[in-house]
Order: structure tokens, then sequence, then C-alpha cells
């Protein structure tokens, strides 16, 4: 079973006990690993794009040199690099400067590098769980933003128009614009949010940063 929240106002209605299955039963271990999958699955998001991206990219690089081949057995003028040209300029680098040479091997590697852990690391999506063992409880971040701002402008004594929040994989930063006239504790606003990204129990956890304007707005 996997429950996606619209709001974390549920989230403690949407969440079951942790030890049983309501009935007192403990959960069935394959039942853990199951929802341990799906959650997995509804957190990360396969790297498509990108094989998409290079797969394109390797197709029309040997689509132009087997058409450079075939115009050069025809005799024709070639459309960018005859393949003589391009064999004879592979061999001259063996006589490029060494800094040339170095640069653009280490340019290779670093390319090499990031498309290795490109492909081993899974892409995340903008989404946590809330803890729950007899079910997988996804909540995306734009929730968990929205209600962190409510909560952030009501401890702050700050208009909701004037409390945003980012929610990335392990940080929720809180941007709130005061009143003119009247100073927001951070104490007290640290405390509220993190009492309620404790509350969500999300995974895995988000620690909270908050941030407020130095120059307040009249009227808000």
């Amino acid at each position: 079973m996997t429950t996606t929240l619209t709001s974390l106002d549920t989230a403690q209605d949407a969440r079951p006990d942790s030890a049983s299955n309501g009935s007192g039963t403990p959960v069935p271990a394959s039942f853990t690993r199951l929802y341990r999958r799906i959650a997995r699955r509804e957190t990360h998001s396969p790297r498509s794009l990108l094989a998409i991206v290079l797969a394109v990219i390797v197709i029309v690089a040997l689509a132009w040199v087997g058409t450079e081949i075939v115009i050069a057995l025809l005799g024709a003028p070639a459309l960018l690099v005859a393949p003589a040209d391009m064999f004879a300029g592979t061999l001259g680098l063996v006589d490029a400067p060494v800094a040339i040479v170095a640069t653009a091997g280490i340019l290779v590697a670093v390319i090499g590098l990031v498309l290795v852990i490109a492909a081993v690391s899974p892409g995340r999506r903008a989404r946590h769980l809330l803890s729950a063992e007899r079910t997988a409880i996804v909540v995306d971040n734009e929730v968990i933003a929205s209600a962190l701002a409510r909560h952030a402008s009501l401890a702050g004594n700050v208009d909701p128009d004037n409390a945003s929040v980012s929610v990335s994989h392990r940080h929720a930063v809180v941007h709130l614009t005061p009143t003119s006239g009247i100073p927001v504790d951070r104490a007290v606003v640290t405390e509220a949010v993190t009492r309620q990204l404790d509350s969500y129990g999300l995974r895995p956890p988000v620690s909270a940063r908050i941030q407020i304007a130095e120059n307040g707005r009249i009227g808000a």
C-alpha cells in the first residue's frame, strides 16, 4: 500500500502504528521489504533522460562518421572533416605539446567520471517518506514547505504571504519578511519549525534553517 499525502495535517491519521498492523500482529518481514521497495521507487527516478541524450549523441556521431566515410569512397568533398584528416589529426596528438594532451586527458577523465557517477547513483524525486512500517507514506516537498510556512508564520507573527519555505533533500530553508516595527524571534520560529519536522518523522531527516529579512514590510 502506498499513500501520497496532499496535506501534512492528516499525517498522524495516515500513519499507522509502527509495531503492528492494527490487530496486534507484527508486520511480516516480507511486507516490510515490499514497502521498502515501493518507497524507493516513489522517491527515486531513473536516469532515462541522461541515457536518451547520450544515446542520441552517440547515434548522431556514428551517423556522421559513416556518412563521411561513404562520401570519401565516392570521391565527393567532405561535409566537415574527411576520414583521412581525422585519422591524421588523431596521430598528430603524439606531437602536440604535453600541456594540451594532459589537459585533454584530464577533461575526458572528468567527463567519464561524471557519467559513471550519474549511471551508478539513482536520481531523486522531490519527495520524502513519513515513518511507517505498515505502509509507504510519500509526501511531496511542496506539501512539506506549505505546512512549514504556515507554522513559521504563526510562530513569527508574520503574514502568511510573507513566509516562504524551500525544502531540499536534507534542509528546509524558511524565509520570513517581518512587519515593520514588529521583530521576529528567531529562536521561537526555529523551535516551532523543528518541532513540526520532528513530528512528521521524515526520511531522510530534514533540518531547518531560518532566514529573516533585515527590512520589514509596511502593512504586512
